[in-house]
């Protein structure tokens, strides 16, 4: 059979489109409006300038804390040069970090950390559009479509706020954003102005960006002054251990009694503690985390993650001079 090239054009520009589910596109439209009595129109330009991108489904589909060892990516996120970059930022920042610090009670160098992994101090904030990241996951992924319309309806909310640009700004594949790697919902409802001046600017304003990732973790409950983790060693082979829930629903002595040996000696039996698991290439890892580690992962879910927050703030505390 022969094709024209015409027909080929058209084939694969109705096959462009078929990735994204436009009734649904006109539904999200319809109620979004009707919510926020918005302007249909000024909505429904916004959206007809979304692109989907194939690249961003495969991404999501996998991610790196579901296809790397441990040491793997420690090796991305723990290095040298990225700790030696943490210590130029927080010495550039120092007076704002410590003022949100004493006011939130939340360590000054995991504040750092989680920006020293999310985005290498403002280094790496995302190549996507915001918007069609979240159009092409809310529109284009079944398995969390319903997740990333709220986002997208949120990124709108956002925009219209603080009058930033929905076509301008960008992040990453899963539309987080700014220093912090916000998604829309996290920056409505836990972004902090340092100045606490109403507007938070995470895009460009890294003052913003360290009160509001302290802000965030001290709504999940930081615990100030309580340590975060510590290395576990076995005095004995221990059998049957279950994997275990990273919320502490136990005691540091429940495990002690097993064998398994703190690094820290000094924290008491009676604080509550999980124990980590982390798989390298030909072994395993064994970490104590305790209630501040799981705060931590309110963050992001992945116990690798907030390990690497955890170790890249220990390196950078450890190496800072001033």
């Amino acid at each position: 059979m022969r094709y024209t090239l015409t027909t080929i054009f058209l084939f694969c520009f109705a096959g462009l489109y078929a990735q994204v589910n436009t009734t649904e596109v006109e539904e999200f439209i319809k109620e979004y409006v009707k919510e926020h009595r918005a302007d249909e129109t000024k909505i429904r330009a916004i959206l007809n300038e979304a692109q989907f991108q194939q690249e961003i489904i495969d991404k999501i589909s996998r991610p790196a804390e579901g296809t790397m060892t441990w040491e793997r990516y420690r090796k991305i996120f723990v290095t040298e040069e990225r700790t030696q970059a943490g210590l130029e930022f927080w010495k550039k920042y120092q007076k704002e970090v410590r003022t949100v610090s004493e006011q939130t009670g939340v360590n000054e160098e995991i504040i750092l950390g989680i920006i020293g992994v999310e985005t290498y101090f403002g280094r790496i904030m995302g190549t996507y559009r915001v918007l069609d990241a979240l159009y092409t996951l809310g529109f284009g992924y079944p398995r969390r479509a319903s997740f990333f319309k709220s986002e997208l309806a949120k990124f709108l909310e956002l925009t219209s706020k603080e009058k930033l640009d929905p076509l301008a700004i960008k992040g990453s594949y899963a539309g987080a954003m700014g220093f912090s790697q916000f998604m829309p919902s996290s920056y409505l409802a836990y972004a902090k102005s340092f100045k606490d001046d109403g507007s938070a600017d995470l895009i460009s304003d890294p003052a913003d960006a360290i009160a509001s990732v302290a802000n965030y973790l001290k709504v999940h409950r930081w615990q100030q002054g309580e340590p975060v983790a510590t290395k576990a060693t076995f005095t004995r082979k221990v059998t049957n251990l279950n994997k275990q829930v990273i919320k502490p629903k136990n005691k540091l002595s429940d495990y002690t009694a097993l064998g398994i040996k703190p690094a820290a000696n000094h924290i008491p039996g009676s604080t509550p503690a999980t124990l980590v698991i982390l798989d390298n290439e030909s072994d395993k890892e064994h970490w104590y985390g305790f209630y501040n580690f799981y705060v931590i992962t309110r963050y992001n879910r992945s116990p690798m993650y907030a390990m690497a927050v955890y170790q890249l703030a220990e390196a950078m505390k450890s190496k800072k001079d001033w």
